[in-house]
């Protein structure tokens, strides 16, 4: 299988954020070939396509699927399995922001739960048991958030992520007004 030099760009570049992303180069480069290919593709393509081996493709194939972000699907007629995105973009992007709260908010929101729950007596705890607080209760709203835009249809998150800029000046307008020298008099 040969890769246009625009496909080849992405695929590299996915490799890259891979690391960042929470998992190998090889992962996200399978997922970048997946995502941008027409057709379903097995793993000696996707060996071919990437030059890597056949296991480490394999290994990669399973992680994907760990995360949910691919599918199996079988062709009439072949034994070999093949391999597609699981949904649109939006739903994959969603897949990965769930699969990241489950691996590093909610261990975290429930070390911090422990911790206050138990509070300690000893001196100097009120300023640490002040800063897990803090740190908790930003994790909980940031954990409320993600909720509420969960279960959003992507044109409605697309609205809203396109309001962004738009909601900080409505944000900054309503505290400047509450602050100018005219008001306060």
């Amino acid at each position: 299988m040969k890769l246009s030099d625009s496909s080849q760009a992405l695929v590299l570049h996915f490799g890259e954020m891979g690391s960042r992303w929470g998992f190998n180069r090889t992962v996200g480069q399978i997922l970048a070939l997946l995502t941008i290919h027409p057709e379903p593709l097995n793993a000696d393509h996707l060996a071919e396509a990437l030059h890597v081996s056949r296991g480490n493709v394999s290994m990669g194939l399973k992680e994907l699927q760990a995360w949910r972000l691919i599918e199996r699907q079988h062709q009439p007629g072949d034994r070999k399995e093949y391999f597609t995105p699981s949904g649109s973009i939006w739903d994959m992007a969603r897949i990965v922001f769930e699969e990241r709260r489950k691996r590093e908010l909610d261990p975290t929101l429930s070390l911090l739960r422990q911790q206050l729950l138990s509070a300690s007596e000893d001196s100097g705890a009120d300023y640490t048991q002040a800063k897990m607080q803090e740190i908790y209760d930003l994790l909980e709203q940031l954990n409320t958030f993600a909720n509420s835009l969960h279960d959003m249809e992507p044109e409605r998150l697309k609205k809203l992520m396109s309001m962004g800029a738009g909601v900080s000046k409505v944000l900054n307008f309503g505290s400047k007004k509450k602050s100018s020298p005219s008001s306060a008099s």
